[in-house]
Parts: C-alpha cells; sequence; structure tokens
C-alpha cells in the first residue's frame, strides 16, 4: 500500500472520531455513565479506555518520531504481527469481544465529560503525530506496544492499531449510550 494513502486514511478516520466524540458531547453526564449491563462499559469507560491506550501511545509514538530518520518511503508493507493485531481491532457484526488489562479497565471509575474532552485533545496529537509519520519510514521506525516494550512494531502498525482500536470503543459508546 501506498504510506502516504494509509496516512490519509488514518487522519480522515481520525477526523471523524473527533465528529462523534463531539456528538457524545450532546448526551446528559447520567446517559455517558450508564450502563446496559453490569458487566458491560459505560460511554465514558468506553472513551476512558482509549485515554489510557493514548497515554501510552502518544508519548511512545512521538519519542519514536523524535529519532527517526527523516526517509520516508513511497510504499508501505505491515508486519505479519502488527497487521494481525490491526485486523483483530476493526469491529465486527456481532461486535467480538477481547479482554483488556487491568490497568486499562476503566470499571468503576468515576467519570465526567472531561474523559470525551481529554479523549478529543489526544485525537488532535494523534492528527498532528500522523502528519509528522509523512516525512519518516513507516517500516523502519519501530515502537514499543502497551503488552510488552520488548515487542516493537513498525510504526505503521503501531498507527493503525491504535486508530483501528478507538474506532472500536467509540463504536461501542454510542451503543452504550443508546440504551
Amino acid at each position: 500500500m501506498e504510506a502516504q494513502v494509509l496516512i490519509d486514511d488514518l487522519q480522515a478516520r481520525t477526523h471523524d472520531h473527533i465528529q462523534r466524540t463531539q456528538a457524545l458531547l450532546q448526551h446528559t453526564s447520567g446517559a455517558l455513565n450508564a450502563r446496559s449491563a453490569p458487566r458491560k462499559w459505560s460511554a465514558l469507560e468506553c472513551i476512558e479506555h482509549l485515554n489510557r491506550y493514548g497515554d501510552f501511545y502518544l508519548p511512545e509514538v512521538n519519542g519514536q518520531l523524535a529519532k527517526a530518520a527523516r526517509s520516508a518511503q513511497k510504499h508501505y508493507r505491515p508486519g505479519w504481527l502488527g497487521d494481525y493485531f490491526a485486523q483483530s481491532m476493526l469491529p465486527r457484526e456481532p461486535l467480538n469481544r477481547m479482554s483488556t488489562f487491568r490497568s486499562m479497565n476503566p470499571s468503576g471509575s468515576q467519570l465526567d465529560k472531561d474523559t470525551l474532552h481529554q479523549f478529543i485533545r489526544q485525537q488532535e496529537q494523534w492528527l498532528q503525530l500522523l502528519e509528522q509519520s509523512r516525512e519518516v519510514d513507516l517500516q523502519r521506525t519501530k515502537t514499543a506496544i502497551s503488552i510488552s516494550r520488548w515487542i516493537k512494531l513498525r510504526l505503521g502498525d503501531t498507527l493503525r492499531i491504535v486508530i483501528y482500536h478507538n474506532f472500536r470503543h467509540l463504536l461501542q459508546a454510542e451503543q452504550a449510550v443508546k440504551g
């Protein structure tokens, strides 16, 4: 795939995530904190989960971009592990369930609309990092992942994983407010 087309797609998805989150801001705090079932997350818990991942990945990607040589490549080929993770983040009908690590589980957190504002700020940071990533080799620049600092993925795969993960949980948040 062409690297610039990938970045364009990820930027478009991120703009869509901002719009979806702004729409969530129209709901009451009660609706945003409501759970449809005891073991399901509220809309705000879904977004808080994403914020926690953003707290890991934003500095990681920023740091790797700062160190990366400025040598953009025209084509990008996903790695097998990164592509597997990215594809697994895309939602299916019905939404495929996944477990999360305890540190990333927001269940029972006291949350308000600031959670949504934080997510929007993070999305704006992602847009900046995506723009910066146009200047580096998405294949040779590597990032650690949240489950293990020993495993490194291609920057292009990490960007796909994070942004697809955001979409997955935004859909979950939208379903949560619908009840």
